[in-house]
């Protein structure tokens, strides 16, 4: 989803195993999915529309999302989240897996993995190493995964290599596939959809016969209209979903902030606090020394004065 071309009746073929990519422009999905399927698939482009793009329009974003549903109309076994492994992990990035977690429900994350691309540039042993020092949030999403993370290298000419990589990425789908019992993701904007390629299916095996040229293109029009109806209705669903997505995480990051601001408040008045008490302190200790001083030298004059 966004920097790759394709038809927009383009038909997933059927096939096992449905994996989605998401991630950012520039990270690497169209070199991945080329990887994974072993020829190019994907031409990359240098669209600027991303999949849960903050800056786009709620209308565009949703008809992308309806995109790649209906292309993946019986499931998802597994998300591939695509990240850069030589480009900071931002709280974009990481906002991106929450986005789709709040709009997807929990469950999603059961089906996600994190694929850091670029790997020819940082290698394995060096990620493992940038993510065990990684900023708290990255981790956390590391975590969330269960620490399913996979480097891929999509610029490699060792075939070996290649080879790899793939059963590696492959090796984790499988665990995903076993672990939620082989069903891949589904909620109910997937089976309306289904519903909808059900229901044209099962008219067109039906046959035309008795028919006349006439009525047949009617048929197949009305078809069509019905089609684009309801995907039209599924797609307003997503977009007033996704639009109450954004704005339970915007209220979630105000939350955050101002929690933040008010922990720094905490902080900086303890520290005012404790800076007040120092001096108090240091002047009651010069307050002591400049006594004792005294002291010395009162006594210093009263022994002067006995001798």
């Amino acid at each position: 989803m966004g920097g790759s071309q394709y038809d927009d009746d383009w038909v997933l073929p059927s096939a096992d195993i449905t994996l989605v990519l998401v991630g950012k422009l520039g990270y690497g999905k169209s070199a991945t999915g080329n990887s994974i399927l072993g020829r190019e698939a994907f031409v990359s482009d240098y669209s600027h529309a991303r999949l849960f793009d903050m800056t786009i329009s709620s209308d565009d974003a949703g008809k992308e999302i309806v995109k790649c549903m209906n292309m993946a109309k019986d499931g998802i076994h597994a998300v591939l989240m695509v990240f850069s492994a030589t480009s900071r992990f931002s709280r974009e990035d990481a906002s991106t897996v929450e986005t789709i977690k709040v709009f997807f429900g929990e469950k999603i994350v059961d089906h996600m993995i994190l694929v850091f691309t670029y790997g020819d540039l940082v290698g394995e042993s060096k990620l493992r190493n940038m993510l065990n020092n990684a900023p708290e949030y990255l981790q956390n999403i590391v975590e969330l995964c269960q620490n399913r993370v996979v480097v891929f290298d999509n610029v490699t000419d060792d075939r070996m290599c290649q080879a790899q990589q793939l059963d590696k990425l492959l090796d984790v789908v499988d665990s995903v596939c076993a672990n939620n019992g082989g069903k891949p993701f589904s909620d109910q904007m997937f089976t309306r959809i289904k519903e909808v390629h059900d229901r044209e299916k099962e008219v067109h095996t039906m046959g035309y016969s008795g028919y006349s040229d006439e009525q047949i293109s009617e048929l197949k029009k009305e078809i069509h209209r019905t089609r684009d109806e309801q995907l039209a209705h599924i797609t307003s669903m997503v977009e007033e979903k996704l639009n109450c997505t954004v704005q339970k995480l915007q209220e979630q990051l105000m939350e955050e902030q101002n929690a933040r601001l008010q922990a720094e408040k905490v902080a900086y008045e303890a520290r005012m606090k404790s800076e007040e008490e120092i001096k108090k302190l240091k002047e009651i200790l010069k307050k002591a020394q400049m006594e004792n001083e005294e002291f010395r030298r009162m006594a210093a004059e009263r022994k002067c004065a006995i001798l």
